[in-house]
């Protein structure tokens, strides 16, 4: 086969779910955008519906209708975007819940589809999405009176938790908020981490369900094994790849595996990247092109048959390292070509 494996751990998503839950004494639901962080937001979401998840988070619509479809009526489905111009049929069809971010949308939504359930996103100071305090004042009584669902923040700097924004952002959205009959929201993964004070009425953990920090305590998710095509001897002074990208400096055994950036594998990880066989580290050399990684096998007794770039001595946050990203990007960047196995 010279298509590479992605394994993904449905059992272990779900363990990081229950990790996270056990920490707040309110509901969390479950961040399932970006079509389940690039594993799947339908077998994802199904698996998490079964741990017993009643809320999703997507950032659009059509993500929602989509996971709509795979989990059936009855969890309710958050859109991050609010209720964009042209997304009222998407909404009524999938039964979606709006997380509305402007008295626009707001209008849009209360005009298109009276009645219709919808949260409230507010700016706290990340400025991003949500009504900005001002803009919520003028409207809280109205919209509090057509009962909405959720209102929430978005924490900027929650992966450090020392940082002077999570408490000024708390405070501010308890100064939007306190007092009103409505459940609230704050807290993502790193939210969920920095403690009680930032639980409220529900957490949403994205990225921690699918082993990324900053939860270090979570299961890994994802295992990548790269198949190697073809392996050569290349003796010192001569060189790997384009633009003569590595120089052998002895006589080296390379390997050159199947995966590239056309699979999410970021070109600027090459001269910090690292494939194992087994325990042994293998160096990637040279750069990383369109469909092909090389490596330095010199170390290996025999010729490896596959490469594993992720699972258990690398992580996602390590790979991500290495090309100078974060692990949301490598997760969510995996390509369509890679052969997938799904463990339950």
């Amino acid at each position: 086969m010279t298509s590479a494996t992605l394994t993904i751990d449905l059992g272990a998503v779900v363990r990081n779910w229950r990790a996270l839950d056990a920490m707040s004494e309110g509901e969390t639901g479950a961040v399932v955008k970006a079509n389940g962080y690039g594993l799947g937001a339908g077998q994802v979401g199904q698996a998490l519906l079964g741990a017993g998840v009643r809320s999703f988070f997507v950032a659009t619509a059509a993500e929602g209708t989509d996971l709509r479809t795979a989990i059936g009526h009855g969890p309710r489905i958050f859109v991050f975007s609010g209720h964009m111009d042209g997304d009222t049929h998407q909404i009524l069809e999938g039964s979606l819940t709006p997380l509305l971010n402007s008295v626009d949308q707001m209008l849009r939504h209360v005009e298109a589809l009276p009645g219709a359930p919808f949260g409230i996103q507010l700016d706290t100071g990340m400025n991003r999405l949500g009504m900005e305090p001002a803009e919520w004042s003028a409207v809280r009584d109205i919209a509090v009176a057509q009962r909405p669902t959720l209102i929430m923040s978005h924490l900027a700097c929650a992966d450090t938790p020392d940082h002077s924004m999570n408490g000024q952002q708390l405070a501010a959205f308890r100064a939007m908020t306190d007092g009103l009959d409505v459940p609230r929201s704050l807290a993502a993964t790193g939210g969920t981490l920095l403690g009680t004070d930032y639980h409220f009425d529900m957490t949403r953990p994205g990225v921690g369900l699918y082993g990324g920090l900053p939860f270090v305590d979570a299961e890994p998710v994802v295992t990548l094994d790269l198949p190697v095509i073809q392996v050569r001897d290349v003796t010192a002074g001569e060189t790997v790849g384009y633009a003569n990208g590595w120089t052998a400096e002895t006589d080296a055994r390379i390997a050159t595996v199947s995966g590239g950036y056309a699979d999410g594998l970021i070109r600027a990880m090459g001269p910090r990247a690292v494939l194992f066989a087994g325990d042994v580290a293998c160096p990637v050399v040279g750069r990383v092109s369109m469909d092909l990684i090389t490596a330095d096998v010199s170390a290996l007794r025999n010729d490896p048959t596959h490469l594993q770039l992720m699972g258990r001595h690398q992580s996602v946050d390590t790979v991500a390292d290495a090309a100078g990203t974060i692990g949301y990007e490598i997760l969510t960047q995996l390509g369509a070509r890679y052969a997938r196995t799904i463990l339950a």
